[in-house]
């Protein structure tokens, strides 16, 4: 058992991109976690597939060093809004936080939420300022800033006597002033020890545990990751699992596991402030309690800011469904979509009136997203809804979520933006100059307005723009927001799309299909250039005669069709389509496949909208 004075927990946040995963690279390397010769990836602690591919951190995730023989527990949290939820969960483990802030972008709306997070939970900070070898890099007023938000969120003068170092995580610098220049991470690691208080003695004597996590091993199967609060935990010791809703079972520890850098480390027992992981209780939650078998006492539970986008997920009913998936049946669906909630206290699931049907509720729609690219790459068909978000009454009136949106954008893009955000019902709060050529504006906008808006932010800023939001309360809805300009082109018949019919499509609008794809009816194939939907036959081949005539045959040149990938295709759907996700495919499609079923639902919609505007 490690004596409570000798461990520090500590969690790194920060803005998305702002470098955690690299510094905790340079933390463990430094620490001597790695053999000399060891061959170690890039952005270690970032071991997802997914993670790995978009280059941001997903789950929160732990790792352990070891310093001048103190225990450094250390929390590697997300830096996306949408995966706050991992941070609010990773909260709970530590005693203090390392604040990470872009020496160049500053205090961005993901720093302003988990300090808000970490100033409530009255956690100590460290503050860090990286990328300071950045040709555009403001540290001195960056700092200056970070007070501003400091004290814009009420801190006392305690919390504001913290701590600051600058680094250049990539190159594993620190230093604690700007004049001298950092050689190693060795004044952070004094830092962390010196200003992170160790673990509170707790005044219970009997052991309890809150389970902020959950693994799986090979071996001895589901494994639940959390803090130790009190008393002593040890290998074949009874325990009490006090449940949600104060329900009491028992169970017993199998086996003790701390951690050692990367790996899962087996110990006889553990003490007040250890992060550990408990193997032996299959069925355990996150923010369960283990305790005393006879007198247990339960801790508060784990909890998340409520979640503000909605999205139904459907068995996949297309005339291709069940032709690439291995799990496509409502007992598969439901049965994952439930074992994702059970893991990830952000997300929500909820049975609708149809049995193939559920709604799934989440923090915003990249974390829906990332729910169903995991089920994709797992073998399961399913569709997905146009992503909406989630409204209550209070006091009688319908109101909606808000976005604070930052959009950091060169100087001859400023108009432009405020020119897209206006339809969108965005309002201008603030407008900074950044120097370099760029200016940082600040909107408030309804959340369903900044549906599809991201792709559109990188387009009319010629991918030079940063754009990133965060939930800001609720407001009275803000009426009619309009989508999609234009319409969609849709094949009308089940088939193999042709060179011959696309070279005629495609001067309609842009492609998302290539020749040789097979397609159905009511399957999107592009986008129609007008704001009407445009029912086309894409398989339909030239007609061979026995005449030979001159000059008839036209050269076939088809332009490159548009890749819609799945957070794509989500932000692009109407609120009449879906998106058909399978493990080898992303395709769009209307809800009603037949065109004679689509023009029904449409002329009964405008009779509806007529007899609404007569009253």
């Amino acid at each position: 058992m490690i004596p409570r004075e000798n461990i520090r927990n500590v969690a790194i946040v920060a803005h998305v991109d702002h470098g955690k995963t690299t510094l905790v690279d340079h933390l463990l390397r430094q620490a001597g976690t790695f053999r000399s010769n060891e061959h170690v990836a890039e952005r270690v602690m970032d071991s997802n597939d997914l993670e790995r591919e978009k280059g941001i951190t997903i789950l929160a995730k732990n790792t352990a060093v070891s310093y001048k023989g103190m225990q450094i527990n250390i929390i590697d949290t997300p830096g996306h809004a949408d995966f706050g939820g991992e941070v609010e969960r990773g909260l709970r483990l530590v005693d203090g936080v390392i604040l990470l802030v872009d020496a160049a972008e500053g205090p961005l709306p993901q720093t302003r939420f988990v300090l808000t997070k970490a100033l409530a939970m009255g956690l100590k900070t460290v503050l860090v300022i990286n990328k300071i070898d950045r040709q555009d890099a403001r540290a001195p007023e960056v700092l200056d800033l970070v007070y501003s938000l400091y004290i814009d969120l009420g801190a006392d003068d305690k919390q504001l006597e913290m701590p600051v170092l600058y680094t250049v995580a990539r190159q594993g610098q620190a230093s604690t002033s700007l004049e001298v220049p950092g050689k190693t991470l060795e004044p952070l690691y004094d830092a962390i020890i010196k200003h992170i208080p160790p673990p509170a003695a707790s005044e219970e004597k009997t052991p309890q545990l809150l389970v902020a996590n959950l693994d799986y091993d090979d071996y001895v199967g589901r494994l639940a990751v959390g803090r130790v609060q009190a008393g002593r935990f040890t290998p074949n010791m009874p325990v009490a699992v006090v449940r949600e809703g104060g329900k009491v079972e028992q169970g017993k520890i199998v086996k003790l596991f701390g951690f050692s850098g990367l790996k899962r480390v087996e110990i006889q027992d553990a003490g007040p402030g250890e992060i550990v992981s408990i193997a032996g209780i299959e069925d355990v939650s996150i923010g369960d309690t283990f305790g005393d078998p006879e007198k247990p006492v339960a801790l508060p539970r784990i909890t998340v800011d409520e979640p503000t986008m909605m999205m139904i997920f459907k068995v996949n009913d297309g005339p291709l469904a069940g032709k690439e998936g291995k799990f496509v049946t409502s007992r598969n669906l439901r049965e994952r979509l439930y074992r994702e909630a059970y893991r990830n206290v952000a997300v929500r699931v909820e049975d609708t009136e149809t049995p193939d049907a559920f709604r799934v509720v989440g923090r915003g729609e990249l974390a829906l997203a990332v729910i169903i690219e995991n089920m994709r790459r797992e073998g399961y068909e399913l569709t997905a809804s146009n992503p909406e978000p989630i409204t209550k009454h209070i006091d009688g009136v319908l109101h909606e979520p808000m976005e604070l949106v930052f959009c950091d954008v060169p100087e001859n893009s400023v108009g432009v933006v405020t020119e897209r955000m206006g339809p969108r019902k965005g309002r201008m709060a603030d407008m900074t100059q950044l120097g370099s050529g760029r200016t940082r504006l600040q909107f408030r906008i309804p959340a369903r307005g900044l549906i599809g808006f991201r792709s559109e932010f990188l387009t009319i800023t010629r991918g030079e723009g940063i754009m990133s939001s965060q939930f800001d309360g609720f407001e009275p809805w803000f009426g009619y927001i309009p989508k999609r300009k234009s319409g969609a082109i849709v094949s009308d018949r089940l088939g193999d799309t042709v060179p011959y019919a696309l070279f005629s499509i495609q001067e309609r609008g842009a492609l998302f299909v290539a020749a040789g794809t097979t397609v159905y009816e009511g399957m999107i194939i592009g986008e129609h250039a007008h704001e009407s939907e445009l029912n086309v036959n894409c398989c339909r081949e030239k007609k061979l005669t026995n005449i030979r005539a001159a000059g008839r045959d036209e050269n076939v040149i088809l332009t490159t069709p548009r890749e819609m990938g799945l957070e794509k295709a989500l932000e692009w759907i109407a609120d009449d389509e879906l998106v058909e996700v399978t493990p080898k495919s992303v395709r769009m499609r209307k809800k009603a496949l037949a065109v004679g079923e689509r023009y029904r639902a449409e002329r009964d919609r405008k009779r509806e909208e007529r007899a609404a505007d007569a009253e």
